[in-house]
């Protein structure tokens, strides 16, 4: 990038002060930042006990110091209970006690626990290739021994009921739920009978003090979360590092906040997704829509608490999500879980709403918080999501790989086109890692999504399906084009169909057949495409993302990591989730070197050179 193209940046980069969000561009600065995003399950230390632990960020942080990082974007840390889906969480408050340091906890003769942490250290040790998420209830009794065994008397006991002072609109009933939850063997709140499933006054009276010693305990937790995560934000601030918070836009129906707030929510619809080019039959979360009209009628407060409480630990958030500020994507329960997305509506229903009600949601958030909001604008997005994210200077996400001219020249679009507001991303958690993106994914099509369609048309799959696709190199449900299916003209004679009938089929097509070639043209390359990315190959990948007008570049821990040789992970398996997917795999992936020897890795010096070269230090 020449000087004058950065002087331009920059003043573009300016303008974000003009904007309703210049408070937080003045708290962060304007600069041209690198990221690295990773759940905090994914790191391990020497003195991790099963699981990434808090404490494991401060290494983090000096390895995001030596590679020129300033942001380090984690995925979601509230409480999930023992479902271990952090976008389904118990909570928008609450965060999970089994990311706590057993080593640090305040006001605990922790020597007297010592052999029983070394002995979890053995049961469940730390590095494997997935997280075993038995630790956490192993971790909750020795806690709830450390909580019995506290001193009560020093100066953390009145630090302990100032946070119990300054958090009860969310806390008492987090600790209520947690109890009930204990009382009715873990099952959903709808369960339980009325007199807790409605929050009657004399039963949950009679239940405080019934359970007044666990209420504590789990406030207590939290209090010890909120003193360690302060911990680590001070460190991250000495180096310079930016902490991003995840924030999801739903929360789990079975939660804190749904059964505490009943009627903030429609608990006769499910959120989710409409049918798009990769999931054919739409998605259902399970996650209640916002009733923003009752919300609003509270002065928001429940949002403005969320956000309050999340900027003691992040400078930043993620909104998961955040086009369902202007309309959400809504399901009625009474549906058949068979039918997937595919019978719902947009909340609100009037298209000519959406753009006021995202706007106003957003002003608020950038009101009652310094932590600048970034948003997961991906999906089926409406237009007026980014005329506001421009309007405001929030971040919206540009996926490199689907950051195409759609629709005509199907080319990938040049860096400069980028948004200036925005994370040019490689890849994210619910993708593939670009070396299985290259290798499996790019220029394939979703088989499921083909096969939809052939049936709406009335074409038999399975008669055309080997004169298209070449299923000796078709895996994991994407199939490749043959090559000799080299035009459109070719796919409408082998469909049986006029090109005109074929808009959709020919979309596809022209998107992926020679995905490839167009990519290792994009990114200057000489020669063939590899059938496998290369060190060399992801390298370029990532300068080009950096190379974008984004202001913010952050990448999955995984493709940085994929620039050295040491990495054993068959690309496939080193994905953190499968979207629509129940398996074991989700959620639990390792990375393959305890973080406090990232700081020394030789591939840090690669991910330097990129970072500067790319005018991101």
């Amino acid at each position: 990038m020449n000087k004058e193209a950065q002087m331009q940046q920059h003043k573009t980069y300016h303008a974000f002060l003009k904007s309703p969000s210049r408070r937080q561009w003045k708290k962060i600065g304007l600069h041209r930042r690198a990221g690295v995003t990773v759940p905090l399950f994914s790191l391990y230390s020497s003195t991790s006990v099963g699981i990434g632990e808090l404490k494991d960020l401060t290494h983090l942080a000096d390895w995001c110091k030596a590679t020129g990082i300033s942001i380090i974007q984690l995925l979601p840390l509230n409480d999930v209970g023992y479902d271990f889906m952090p976008y389904s969480a118990r909570t928008s408050f609450a965060l999970d006690p089994m990311y706590l340091s057993l080593e640090n906890v305040r006001g605990v003769n922790v020597r007297g626990f010592e052999k029983r942490i070394d002995q979890l250290r053995r049961e469940f040790p730390s590095g494997g290739p997935r997280v075993n998420y038995g630790i956490k209830g192993a971790k909750m009794a020795v806690l709830w021994d450390m909580f019995q065994n506290r001193r009560r008397g020093d100066g953390d006991r009145s630090r302990f009921e100032q946070y119990r002072r300054e958090n009860r609109f969310w806390l008492d009933d987090y600790a209520l739920f947690k109890a009930l939850k204990e009382k009715y063997q873990h099952k959903s709140w709808e369960e339980w009978d009325d007199d807790f499933r409605y929050k009657k006054e004399e039963p949950v009276d009679a239940l405080r003090k019934e359970r007044a010693e666990s209420l504590l305990f789990h406030e207590w937790l939290q209090w010890q979360m909120y003193e360690q995560f302060k911990v680590v934000k001070r460190y991250a601030a000495k180096q310079d590092v930016l902490l991003m918070g995840d924030l999801p836009f739903l929360v789990s129906r079975d939660s804190a906040d749904v059964w505490a707030h009943q009627d903030d929510f429609k608990l006769d619809l499910s959120s989710g997704a409409p049918p798009d080019l990769y999931f054919a039959a739409g998605q259902r979360w399970g996650m209640p829509p916002y009733n923003w009209e009752r919300i609003a009628q509270k002065d928001f407060d429940y949002l403005k608490a969320k956000l309050q409480y999340a900027q003691n630990f992040y400078d930043l958030f993620r909104v998961d999500h955040i086009i369902g500020v202007f309309r959400l994507f809504t399901i009625p329960l009474s549906e058949s879980p068979e039918s997937g997305g595919s019978k719902g509506r947009y909340d609100p229903p009037d298209e000519g709403r959406w753009e006021e009600h995202g706007r106003n949601l957003l002003k608020l958030m950038l009101h009652v918080t310094d932590m600048l909001p970034c948003g997961e604008d991906l999906g089926t997005v409406p237009p007026c999501s980014y005329k506001v994210l421009e309007e405001l200077a929030i971040p919206g996400l540009d996926v490199q790989r689907w950051t195409k001219d759609w629709g005509h020249s199907y080319e990938f679009k040049p860096p400069e086109s980028y948004r200036k507001n925005g994370m040019a991303i490689v890849s994210t958690h619910d993708m593939s890692t670009f070396p299985a993106w290259w290798k499996y994914e790019a220029g394939t099509i979703d088989e499921a999504l083909f096969r939809k369609k052939c049936e709406s048309r009335g074409i038999s799959f399975d008669a055309v399906k080997d004169r298209l696709f070449d299923f000796s190199k078709s895996y994991h449900g994407r199939l490749r084009w043959k090559k000799d299916v080299r035009s459109q003209q070719d796919l409408a004679y082998t469909l049986g169909r006029r090109e005109e009938e074929l808009a959709d089929f020919i979309d596809m097509f022209k998107g992926s057949h020679d995905e490839r070639d167009r990519y290792w043209n994009y990114l200057g390359l000489k020669g063939e495409p590899e059938d496998e990315a290369s060190p060399a190959l992801i390298k370029r990948a990532l300068e080009a993302c950096g190379e974008t007008a984004c202001i913010f570049s952050v990448q999955l821990i995984q493709d940085y990591l994929s620039l050295g040789h040491f990495w054993d992970c068959e690309p496939y398996d080193c994905r953190i989730n499968f979207p629509g997917i129940v398996d074991g795999k989700n959620w639990s992936f390792v990375v393959p070197v305890p973080v406090e020897e990232m700081a020394s890795l030789p591939v840090n010096r690669i991910i330097k050179e990129i970072n500067r070269k790319t005018n991101r230090i």
